[in-house]
C-alpha cells in the first residue's frame, strides 16, 4: 500500500481505499460501496472523487465494524421461527393426510352402496298449491343415513 493510499489517521483509524477496506474486510467491494451508500462505514470523498473509509486497527483480526452486534441473536430467533414453521406445516400436511383416509374409507365400497337420486330442486308451476311436508320423499328414522361422494363434496365444497 501507498503512503498517499493509507494514512494513519487520529484515533487510530486507517484511511483506505474501498479495494483495501474489501480485502481487509474480507467483503467484496460491492459490499464496500454499499456500507458506505448506507453510511454504516465512515468515509470520505476527495477532491479527485475517490472515496475513502476509514477502518480501526483492530478490524484485520476480523472484527467488522459494519455489522451489528446482534446478529446472532437475530439469527438465533429466526432459527427458531423458522423450525417452527416446519413444524407447523408437519402438522397441517398430517391433518390433510388424515382427511384423505377419512375420505377414501368413506368412499371404498360404492358397490355395497345404491347409486343417489342426483338432488333437483324442482319449481313449482304458478297457482298450483305447495306441497306438504309428507308428500316428499322420506326416510324412515330406523334407515341410517349414507353418505355419498357426491354428498360428501357438496357438505365439504358447497357444491
Amino acid at each position: 500500500m501507498d503512503a498517499g493510499d493509507r494514512r494513519r489517521i487520529d484515533a487510530g483509524l486507517d484511511r483506505l481505499t474501498i479495494q483495501e477496506a474489501a480485502r481487509r474486510l474480507r467483503i467484496s467491494e460491492g459490499a464496500v460501496r454499499k456500507r458506505v451508500t448506507r453510511n454504516t462505514l465512515r468515509h470520505d470523498k476527495a477532491p479527485d472523487g475517490r472515496v475513502f473509509v476509514y477502518l480501526d486497527g483492530g478490524v484485520d483480526a476480523g472484527v467488522d465494524e459494519g455489522v451489528d452486534d446482534n446478529n446472532n441473536a437475530l439469527i438465533a430467533q429466526l432459527r427458531d421461527e423458522v423450525a417452527y414453521l416446519r413444524e407447523e406445516s408437519r402438522r397441517k400436511d398430517e391433518i390433510i393426510m388424515q382427511q384423505a383416509t377419512t375420505v377414501r374409507q368413506l368412499t371404498a365400497s360404492p358397490s355395497q352402496e345404491q347409486p343417489e337420486a342426483p338432488e333437483t330442486v324442482e319449481e313449482e308451476p304458478k297457482g298450483a298449491k305447495p306441497r306438504s311436508a309428507t308428500t316428499g320423499p322420506q326416510t324412515s328414522p330406523q334407515s341410517p343415513q349414507r353418505i355419498t361422494l357426491r354428498g360428501l363434496r357438496r357438505r365439504i365444497f358447497g357444491r
